[in-house]
């Protein structure tokens, strides 16, 4: 009878755990239309995903901009380095802070990205952008 009980028990308590650990594991995923637009170096659509104030690290640029100049900047990178291909390498989340670092091949080198999302109203938005040469430069 408890051999029995215990046959039952078993595949519950995987399912939960087995169900706590996808939960957490969503929790920590990126937009992929973020992904899809640096890959396409559309600055447009990676405008979508920003908040109203961004902070942008890129080349010899650094400081708070409000999402359209941001947009602007970035768009003139995206135009100077034509994209090639971009992928997330590593993703993860720390307190209320989720976070990206990806590699982005262009026509003119290659460079790393970083980036850091916070919920606004419910919705992960890119609060800062890093790009810098791999050399970290």
């Amino acid at each position: 009878m408890k051999q029995m009980k215990l046959k039952n028990i078993i595949p519950v308590i995987l399912l939960v755990t087995l169900t706590f650990c996808l939960s957490a594991q969503e929790q920590t995923r990126i937009p992929g239309g973020i992904a899809m637009a640096i890959k396409a170096g559309n600055a447009a659509e990676l405008s979508k995903y920003m908040n109203a104030t961004v902070e942008v690290l890129l080349l010899d640029k650094e400081d708070f901009y409000k999402k359209s100049v941001a947009e602007t900047i970035l768009k003139d990178f995206f135009d100077s380095h034509p994209t090639k291909d971009f992928t997330i390498s590593h993703q993860g989340v720390k307190n209320d802070v989720q976070y990206a670092i990806g590699n982005l091949k262009t026509e003119r080198g290659d460079f790393r990205v970083y980036f850091l999302l916070k919920k606004v109203n419910q919705e992960l938005l890119i609060h800062q952008i890093r790009i810098e040469t791999e050399n970290g430069k």
